[in-house]
């Protein structure tokens, strides 16, 4: 019988991989670094050059990625517990293309990056509402299965939607806004590291606080019910929480879509083709894709 490892033993070793995906992300890039030289760097010595690339370059973009990751990981958690179904997560319930439209609109108006995150959650609340209306509509409010494929539908509506925002927007709008919804964290700052740490630790505290019920749900409405959880009320307030991580992801890097493993993506973003950079959606989509199709025949 093949030993499985216990939790308390996997999370040392994500710690670990997570640490080593770090230090792959500040040590690999155009300027090849030694682990030690990083390490240098870290600690405030070594040349100006090195301490510019390593403290104000790579290692907030490493660890920018890491929160991007850590937010699309519990936010497609959560929504997987809740609707019961392990191919849910933000960018396949529209989620994450509301969050966009918000988003592309704040940057067409002139919005300050501060208030981006704010603008991407009114629209991935707006596009949950609009997936909650069309199950209504359906007649199977509570039915998962038609509320992912609501939310499939949004998804394709939030993308026209952009396109027509972008239609008459300037030309140097367009550019950056379509630069963005591929995804990047190639300009991240330090400002951006902390702004989206606050929402992902709002986001991440109430899924948290909120475990016990998404447990419950997990086990179907009327057993839900019959525990003491009303299932609705419970599942709004789950889609809520996934939709300020989903957004606050958005507002940081565009739209990054199937894996929340962001830091290696970013880091093969950053080498597969020198001196260009890939967009770091791209990448992640042609690792989920196969994941995904694979998720789907084990449900078939």
């Amino acid at each position: 019988m093949r030993h499985v490892p216990t939790l308390s033993f996997r999370w040392p070793l994500f710690a670990a991989a997570l640490l080593l995906a770090l230090l792959l992300g500040v040590a690999i890039g155009t300027i090849a670094l030694p682990p030690a030289e990083v390490w240098h760097a870290l600690m405030g010595r070594g040349d100006a050059t090195q301490l510019t690339v390593v403290r104000e370059l790579r290692l907030p973009r490493a660890i920018l990625a890491a929160l991007v990751g850590a937010g699309l990981g519990m936010s497609g958690a959560a929504l997987q517990g809740t609707m019961r179904n392990p191919l849910a997560e933000p960018y396949l319930l529209g989620v994450s293309g509301g969050a966009a439209v918000g988003a592309v609109v704040a940057v067409a108006l002139g919005v300050g990056v501060t208030l981006l995150p704010i603008a991407a959650f009114l629209g991935a609340i707006v596009a949950v509402v609009v997936a909650f209306f069309v199950a209504h509509a359906a007649g199977a409010r509570g039915d998962p299965r038609i509320l992912l494929m609501a939310g499939v539908v949004v998804g394709a509506f939030a993308n026209a939607a952009i396109m027509l925002v972008l239609g008459s927007a300037p030309s140097n709008i367009v550019r950056d806004a379509m630069w963005w919804m591929m995804g990047s964290v190639a300009a991240a700052t330090w400002s951006q590291v902390a702004w989206l740490l606050v929402y992902l630790v709002l986001g991440g505290g109430a899924l948290l606080a909120w475990a016990r019920q998404m447990d419950v749900l997990a086990l179907g409405e009327e057993t839900a019910a019959g525990l003491g959880v009303h299932p609705e009320r419970a599942a709004r307030r789950v889609y809520a929480a996934a939709s300020l991580l989903a957004a606050a992801t958005v507002a940081a890097a565009g739209l990054v879509g199937f894996v929340g493993l962001v830091v290696l993506a970013d880091l093969a973003a950053r080498v597969l083709r020198p001196p260009a950079e890939l967009p770091l959606g791209a990448v992640t989509a042609i690792v989920g894709v196969p994941f995904f199709l694979l998720r789907l025949r084990r449900l078939t």
